[in-house]
């Protein structure tokens, strides 16, 4: 997952809002967007080389998402998979808070990461690039490939873009649209992540569009107050081309009653 913009509530009737993008080479296996058979209360994709998720959210209103910090020098290949993280906050108990403190001791098992974890009561994000952890006010944040709200240029226009939406919604082809932009920032606007030129370049854009790699998937996710979520999965393949849409209407439960 390469972008992830969040609303959280900035409106009363509508306390989470998600619009992401899933970067990833297109080699990976993969499983779109259902609830899973092992932990039916969890709807998310898949990844079928390790099992794990880069977003997804619960019957009974937890949600996480994550994102790779990109730092090829310190890529290691013996780490565990960054997608548990989030497969394991879903399909589990423990507060936001609680879980945080949890992967706090364990965070250099991983490669660098940036995860947002919430339920109906708290958003809280952490990365272990820096060690980062912090419960986070109502607003809207952006999240790529750096740390929470770093103004890399597709962050910044897609944070504002995010913002100016709210008003519309609950009309969500405005954010899709906004998922869609493969415009290319100016080179002396590009960070220098330790990638080449030309991948800074291609990464720049929200959405990446090359033969081997690029937007796997755009996810539009809301909850409102009555604890309505409406769940849509867009996929794609090499060169851009559509895939199939995943699209989930359901109300949340307690605690006690999912299964």
């Amino acid at each position: 997952m390469c972008l992830i913009l969040i609303a959280w509530q900035t409106r009363v009737d509508l306390p989470l809002l998600v619009a992401a993008n899933r970067d990833e080479f297109f080699a990976r296996p993969t499983a779109p967007a259902a609830f899973w058979r092992d932990v039916p209360q969890l709807i998310a994709g898949r990844d079928l080389d390790a099992g794990g998720t880069w977003l997804g959210i619960t019957r009974t209103g937890r949600f996480a998402a994550l994102t790779n910090f990109r730092d090829p020098q310190r890529q290691l290949s013996d780490k565990r998979s960054r997608g548990e993280l989030v497969a394991n906050f879903l399909g589990g108990t423990s507060s936001p808070a609680d879980f945080a403190h949890e992967i706090a001791r364990e965070a250099d098992r991983y490669n660098g990461f940036n995860l947002l974890i919430a339920d109906r009561r708290e958003l809280r994000y952490v990365s272990n690039a820096g060690g980062v952890a912090a419960a986070l006010a109502p607003g809207v944040y952006g999240l790529s490939n750096h740390l929470l709200d770093t103004p890399w240029p597709k962050v910044a226009r897609a944070r504002s873009e995010l913002a100016a939406s709210l008003a519309a919604m609950p009309q969500t082809e405005p954010l899709f649209a906004m998922l869609r932009d493969e415009s290319i920032a100016p080179d002396e606007h590009l960070p220098r992540t330790g990638v080449s030129l030309e991948w800074e370049r291609l990464l720049s854009a929200a959405f990446v569009r090359s033969p081997d790699y690029g937007t796997r998937c755009s996810t539009v996710l809301t909850l409102s107050s009555s604890g309505e979520v409406d769940f849509e999965e867009r996929s794609f393949g090499p060169g851009a081309r559509p895939g199939g849409t995943a699209h989930f209407r359901f109300s949340l439960v307690e605690e006690r009653d999912a299964s």
